[in-house]
């Protein structure tokens, strides 16, 4: 499974109005409002939510992915936020978050969850990738430029 395949381009956001952590992560949420994959749009931030406070999903070089496991949604989900002004993320670096990628799987599904974490860590990981999507002026380019990094990778069973 690749990221593209869980991503739909309505999903990603450039536009943020929130300031604060809390208020990013559920506008990203609520690109999910009227998505047939979430049947409980409140217990899927909730969710998301309590996973920040156990521990930051600022994982360094500016991305957050934050993530869950809910029985909220009917399959994988993923969204993907670039924000034109960095915020504390309480990031492992100190380090403010300019790139966010929302993950929310089943609540059984450990597996590919873990793998889908695995292979966002992995493409992010690269800085040139990573600069072309805070450089990008749409989520239509986002999206391109996601699709073409993907190409660099394995399938995922």
């Amino acid at each position: 499974m690749k990221l593209s395949d869980i991503l739909k381009e309505d999903k990603i956001i450039t536009d943020f109005k929130g300031e604060t952590k809390e208020e990013i992560i559920n506008e990203l949420i609520d690109l999910f409002k009227d998505d047939d994959r979430v049947k409980d749009l409140d217990k899927l931030k909730e969710t998301v939510l309590e996973r920040e406070k156990i521990m930051s999903t600022g994982v360094g070089k500016g991305l957050a992915i934050p993530h869950g496991k809910t029985d909220a949604v009917k399959e994988m989900i993923a969204g993907i936020g670039i924000l034109s002004n960095p915020i504390d993320f309480e990031s492992l670096d100190k380090e403010p978050v300019n790139i966010m990628v929302l993950l929310v799987g089943e609540e059984n599904a450990i597996a590919p969850h873990i793998k889908m974490l695995s292979r966002i860590s992995r493409m992010m990981n690269k800085d040139e990738f990573r600069e072309k999507l805070v450089k990008s002026d749409s989520p239509e380019e986002i999206y391109k430029i996601l699709l073409e990094e993907e190409k660099n990778y394995l399938e995922l069973s």
